[in-house]
């Protein structure tokens, strides 16, 4: 190992060779660093690194977790968990040791976020504190568990936000009938919004339907794959879960409304996406819908709190309707929809009362 000064550039350089975990010698070369330290810095980084040693910089160590994470998780996954990370947590974190944060240094970043307040006063959501959160969780998780880390300091300084929003927004299908009408002059928006609302559908799976997922006859809609604009570029996935893969029945209405719409579509073939835009053109149009209409604003994955909302007042069990929203578990749909459950406490309590009077008199 050698840091020397490059005498044709005037920089420094660094030449070392290690034996990495995997047992092979590695040989490294860097040049252009301004100054000895620096060089010095970046060998030592790279020895850490070698040797997966968590004296690495914690911005280094999010870069060893991607490498993995890229093979295992879903390209919009990767890239909504690396902005979230390079947003809120590598700029507190990113020059310190990764076995030297602790509790108390993580109580300190959760405290400069939920103080955060913008232009208008506003602070951040609960949900966005609770996923950033989770998110650093993550990272050490992954090196408890592969790099042998001794303790997930997340976890002795407690979580920040919640899971879930305090007010659940979704439109009755009064509001919804508002809306819907006052988006009909736009027919593919029409048709978009139908079928989101009922058959409860995430945007990713309706932007990603072709008419070969359709038929009509049967009344059915077959789900198999999620669309996604990532970088400029169109690309179609798996579905969000295996239980995702799913065949839902629609109402004859809603094959009306998709026959009239795939009859309108030009030169429409069976591989093409049946509803070829972005989550944006749905947002905007959501937003003029609710102008025109009167109805709150809801957000355009709220349609799909809407139609489990209208199969829960319509009786429907939980098990139906995670099968038909494609929740890898059941107890997921009772989590979600709990409070939309009416109480059935005072039924028990009145049929035990007619059972026990039954029993004394006989």
């Amino acid at each position: 190992m050698s840091v020397s000064k490059d005498t044709k550039t005037g920089k420094w350089m660094v030449q070392c060779r290690v034996t990495d975990w995997q047992g092979k010698s590695v040989h490294k070369k860097k040049r252009g660093f301004r100054t000895k330290k620096e060089a010095q810095e970046w060998e030592r980084e790279f020895q850490n690194k070698s040797h997966n040693d968590l004296a690495m910089l914690f911005q280094n160590f999010v870069n060893l977790y991607f490498e993995d994470m890229n093979h295992r998780l879903r390209l919009s996954t990767v890239k909504n968990k690396r902005f979230l990370i390079d947003l809120k947590i590598t700029p507190y974190f990113g020059k310190m040791s990764v076995n030297e944060i602790t509790s108390a240094h993580i109580r300190k970043w959760q405290n400069t976020l939920t103080a955060y307040r913008d232009k208008k006063g506003k602070p951040y959501s609960q949900t966005y504190l609770k996923t950033i959160n989770n998110q650093l969780t993550a990272i050490f998780k992954y090196a408890l568990k592969y790099y042998d880390l001794k303790e997930n300091p997340c976890h002795k300084a407690g979580s920040m936000g919640k899971s879930e929003a305090d007010e659940m927004l979704f439109w009755t299908r009064a509001e919804f009938q508002k809306f819907i009408d006052a988006v009909q002059d736009k027919f593919k928006a029409y048709a978009a919004f139908m079928t989101l609302y009922y058959t409860g559908m995430r945007v990713g799976e309706l932007t990603a339907l072709t008419p070969t997922d359709v038929d009509l006859k049967k009344a059915t809609i077959t789900i198999n794959k999620s669309y996604q604009r990532i970088d400029g570029q169109d690309v179609i996935t798996p579905p969000k879960t295996p239980k995702s893969n799913r065949v839902i029945t629609i109402p004859q209405t809603l094959c009306k409304c998709l026959q009239t719409y795939m009859a309108c579509c030009y030169n429409l073939q069976s591989d093409d996406r049946l509803f070829p835009f972005t989550k944006y053109f749905l947002w905007h149009e959501m937003e003029r819908g609710c102008k025109l209409s009167g109805v709150k604003k809801i957000r355009v994955h709220d349609l799909r709190h809407s139609h489990a909302s209208l199969l829960i007042k319509m009786g429907f069990s939980p098990l139906l309707i995670a099968d038909r929203l494609g929740h890898e578990r059941v107890e997921t749909t009772l989590d979600t929809y709990s409070h939309l459950y009416p109480s059935r406490q005072a039924e028990v309590a009145a049929k035990l009362d007619v059972l026990m009077v039954k029993e004394l008199t006989e």
